[in-house]
């Protein structure tokens, strides 16, 4: 909490001192670095000392500055999209992790209303089952990007790239408070090169805000716990709004010449809304509950469906519509092996 400063004993101190040679490349703007020790110090109550010797300690990375630079390759449709992820390597190893894990899923889905299937097909999706979670030093990597976001030198981008840089700061302040909170090695945490961490890809304001204590050991561990891992995940949708036991997306059937542009991804049209602009749902959906229209570009042509608010949820992991109905169509097929196994 701010206020609160932490008793660091010497030899840890000096060690991290001792390990400033490793730093290389440029050195942080002064002002960014003197308004950053005052936000990590202020708002997030660490020692000074403890945040110039991480400071001393993090590397400036050109391979992360080049991989944020990059031009954006062209956005892929969903015909190319899908098959990255609806493998049948990833279909069938998701199948075996949740018959493995089926009864630590189980007491989360019983105590959260996320289904098992939809929590490991975010694994899946994040980090092929906590098979590919990241080599980067996660300090490197928000140091880095904190304090060296790449910039573009248009005009138009100056506000966007100084509101990353602020963002990377920011997370970069949170880890060092998430290593004293959850009693992490800073040094060693490895994760994406943007910073993302674990099994699920948390952020560290996100690990500190969502993550759960799954195994009742006191600590939120998203690197080696997957009881913590399956109740975090769960929790992420919980507080993003998830509703147990509702739809999450069903495919639409168009009018001829029917179009509809949504504002946005948020499910806040009537199923009669949407009928009356031309989509309506392939099968019967029970009580009008709120929806939007997601139009993709898949194999046989154009694909609507309706995105229930469910949908809307998985995008508050991922704002791709594309990612949330690769988790969705991953998730059901993960579950078919488990419904044909109960099947009377």
């Amino acid at each position: 909490m701010p206020g609160i400063r932490f008793r660091l004993l010497a030899p840890v101190l000096l060690m991290l001192a001792g390990l400033a040679s490793a730093q290389s490349g440029p050195a942080p703007d002064p002002e960014l670095r003197a308004a950053f020790l005052a936000e990590a110090t202020g708002k997030y109550g660490l020692p000074a000392e403890e945040v110039e010797a991480w400071l001393a300690r993090a590397s400036y990375r050109q391979s992360i500055v080049n991989a944020m630079a990059r031009p954006a390759e062209a956005v892929k449709p969903w015909k190319d999209y899908r098959p990255i992820f609806l493998t049948g390597k990833r279909i069938s190893e998701g199948r075996q992790f949740l018959a493995r894990h089926r009864e630590a899923l189980a007491r989360v889905e019983a105590d959260t209303g996320v289904p098992a299937e939809v929590i490991v097909a975010i694994l899946g999706v994040e980090t092929s089952y906590g098979s590919i979670t990241g080599s980067y030093p996660v300090l490197d990597a928000l140091y880095t990007l904190g304090f060296f976001y790449p910039v573009s030198g248009k005009p138009d981008q100056v506000e966007r790239e100084q509101r990353r840089g602020a963002f990377f700061r920011d997370e970069l302040a949170q880890v060092m408070r998430l290593a004293h909170e959850e009693k992490l090695d800073l040094a060693s945490l490895r994760g994406s090169y943007a910073g993302a961490m674990g099994w699920g890809q948390f952020m560290p304001s996100s690990y500190r805000a969502y993550a759960r204590d799954g195994d009742g050991d006191g600590r939120r561990d998203l690197f080696g716990s997957l009881p913590d891992v399956f109740a975090s995940v769960a929790n992420y949708f919980v507080v993003h709004g998830w509703e147990a036991g509702a739809p999450v997306a069903a495919p639409a059937v168009a009018s001829e010449g029917a179009s509809f542009q949504p504002e946005g991804l948020e499910a806040r049209y009537t199923l009669a809304e949407l009928g009356e602009a031309g989509f309506r749902p392939a099968y019967a959906i029970g009580e009008d509950r709120p929806a939007t229209l997601v139009t993709l570009e898949g194999e046989g042509g154009t694909e609507h469906w309706l995105g229930f608010r469910n949908f809307y949820v998985i995008t508050r992991y991922n704002r791709s519509p594309m990612y949330a109905m690769a988790v969705y169509q991953l998730s059901r097929e993960i579950a078919a092996a488990r419904d044909a196994a109960v099947a009377p």
